[in-house]
């Protein structure tokens, strides 16, 4: 969960570091480092800091770091170890030749680290990322590369590893298992990092480094082997998303610029996947024949992304008739799943690289089942592991609440399941047309709901006093209310609760009073009149109630303080329609509550560790 860059090539390295690593703060913002070796006299110089990367920058300015054309620096996610100055990366061997920084959890450090100490190595920091310099200190004679491959043989666990030595002032050394890293290939300078984002203004030629493989870089070549030693002929893709995707392009926050973003991203989906009537999903791997032979769906996903999976499996079993279960990825390889051949596992990852959902399509393909991957990354591990990739294409989302890539996860679930629904004949051609036809129309009415976000924003503030939040949904918006909490509750840091409206009488109505803001999703559907009810009970205890409901209901102000509207559609698409109103309303009460909205206190974008 951390950021990770190197350079080497015939530039300052330290200004190079810096820009490109602040673009790597949506990945972990507790403290930071840079460590570089002088062109003067071939010392290493090691600056860090507890806190976000301009403390970092303003430590440099204070206590310059002398000229240096090679270098690694960290932005750091705490794991082991509190944020604070001594366990920032990077860190260094017993002589101070030797810096490391790293991305993953070494899961057996603490008995490596009472080994070395054993063996009088002495350790500064409480990080199990500092093993590693000293074990590559043990190994190393004159041969960095081979240091650091005996170094890494004793590794239980992640990492994404960038090695320097002052013995090698012209080299950097990359390693990776389970944490992404990538290289950047530049003229007569080359690059390591943990995403695309932190060297994009530098070169669009990208190799992602895969498991068990390393890379030594110098500025005017870059190779790559596995870690025994065996060479590798990388594959380089050319990133097509342009230096304006990763920037705010006049918007307060990133947060609001990918809520924006939002219309964009159905639209492009619409024209690639929509052809004629049909759903064409390229990339999937599966053929038709396989499809309509799978007897259960399970999806598996954390946080966001989960609850966009939990969308999915009411839409899919309405329209495909097959069963889906939903687990939280973290759960699933614990409880001995009951999957076989006639199981499709649909793994949901906005970055690919979640270390949970991984390790749960390992524990599914171990069992036979087929997977393909929701994803936003090209090449990412997700991908690399799955049977097949459903890409959401929502381009980089650096706001660390995910909001575009969470209404492109529901976009591309609706059209996995019209697509089974064609396979299954569960429901008619004519409701299954009608459905993609208003699908068609979400882009429009994202941009009708977005014109009106003044009228939420005031609405927001007004409610912004409030020490906690209720969302209730019912049928299909009940993840929506589970979103809507994890929305506001990620960037205010108001505690909010999600709830299935039908649940509030067994339980949460108990905490109902005036204290206390109730967001009820209440869209025309079905279970309306059960909304109204359960609107009615709060009311009676006092709860104030801000209602998201379909345009053009006007009675629904005799139950609610405050109507957000959104435009009628099929009541099936309208997890769409509420995820932006959600999205803006927690945005607008963290903007005026003062909170860091792109960046919150403890989270990271990227959850690349268990």
């Amino acid at each position: 969960m951390c950021g990770i860059v190197g350079y080497v090539g015939e530039k300052q390295a330290v200004p190079i570091l810096l820009e490109s690593l602040k673009k790597l703060e949506y990945r972990g913002y507790d403290s930071s480092g840079v460590g570089v070796i002088a062109l003067e006299n071939g010392k290493v110089h090691l600056r860090k800091t507890q806190g976000k990367i301009q403390n970092l920058q303003d430590l440099i300015k204070s206590h310059s770091i002398p000229r240096s054309s090679i270098g690694i620096c960290h932005t750091r996610w705490a794991t082991h170890g509190v944020p604070n100055r001594v366990n920032a990366h990077p860190h260094t061997d017993c002589t101070g030749k030797i810096l490391i920084v790293h991305n993953g959890i070494i899961e057996n450090y603490a008995e490596l680290k009472a080994a070395l100490q054993k063996r009088n190595h002495k350790f500064t920091s409480d990080t199990d990322t500092e093993v590693i310099a000293h074990l590559i200190e043990e190994s190393y004679d004159t041969n960095l590369e081979l240091a650091v491959q005996k170094a890494i043989a004793q590794l239980k666990g992640t990492f994404a590893l960038g090695v320097i030595c002052a013995d090698y002032p012209d080299t950097i050394i990359a390693a990776r298992v389970g944490s992404p890293l990538i290289i950047g290939l530049g003229h007569k300078e080359n690059f390591i990092a943990s995403d695309v984002p932190a060297i994009l203004e530098a070169t669009k030629k990208i190799i992602y480094l895969k498991d068990g493989q390393m890379a030594r870089l110098t500025k005017e070549a870059v190779k790559v082997f596995t870690f025994a030693g065996e060479k590798v002929s990388p594959k380089v893709n050319t990133i097509t998303f342009s230096v304006e995707a990763v920037q705010k392009q006049g918007y307060a926050h990133f947060m609001l610029k990918e809520i924006h973003e939002q219309p964009d991203v159905i639209e492009q989906m619409c024209q690639s996947r929509l052809k004629d009537g049909h759903v064409h999903l390229d990339g999937i791997r599966l053929k038709d024949k396989q499809l309509k032979a799978v007897s259960q769906i399970v999806i598996v996903a954390c946080g966001t992304a989960y609850h966009a999976g939990l969308v999915g499996k009411y839409c899919i079993e309405h329209l495909s008739g097959i069963r889906v279960s939903v687990d939280v990825s973290s759960e699933f390889r614990y409880r001995d799943p009951i999957v076989d051949k006639r199981t499709l596992v649909v793994a949901i990852s906005q970055s690919g690289e979640t270390a949970d959902t991984l390790a749960a399509v390992r524990e599914a393909k171990s069992k036979g089942a087929k997977v393909i991957a929701i994803c936003n990354v090209v090449g990412s591990s997700l991908v690399r592991e799955s049977d097949g990739v459903l890409y959401t294409h929502a381009g980089p989302e650096i706001g660390v609440a995910s909001t575009k890539a969470y209404t492109a996860q529901l976009g591309m679930l609706y059209l996995l399941a019209l697509k089974l629904s064609a396979l299954k004949d569960k429901v008619s051609s004519r409701e299954r047309q009608d459905i993609i036809q208003d699908f068609r129309r979400i882009p429009r009415l994202f941009e009708m709901i977005l014109k009106a976000k003044k009228t939420i924003a005031v609405i927001a503030k007004k409610n912004s006093h409030f020490g906690c939040f209720l969302f209730l949904g019912r049928n299909i918006n009940y993840p929506s209310a589970l979103e809507g909490a994890l929305k506001l509750k990620e960037i205010s840091y108001i505690p909010a609760e999600g709830y299935a409206a039908g649940e509030m009488k067994h339980g949460p109505i108990a905490l109902i009073d005036e204290y206390r803001a109730v967001v009820c999703i209440t869209p025309q559907s079905e279970t309306y009149d059960k909304m109204i009810s359960n609107m009615q009970e709060i009311r009676a205890r006092k709860g104030k109630i801000i209602a998201i409901a379909t345009e053009g209901n006007e009675a629904i102000k005799q139950h609610a303080h405050h109507v957000v509207y959104v435009p009628q559609t099929n009541n099936i698409l309208t997890p769409l329609l509420v995820a932006l109103p959600l999205q803006l309303i927690a945005y607008y009460i963290a903007v005026h509550r003062g909170c860091d909205v792109d960046q919150p206190r403890n989270l990271a974008k990227s959850v690349t560790v268990e």
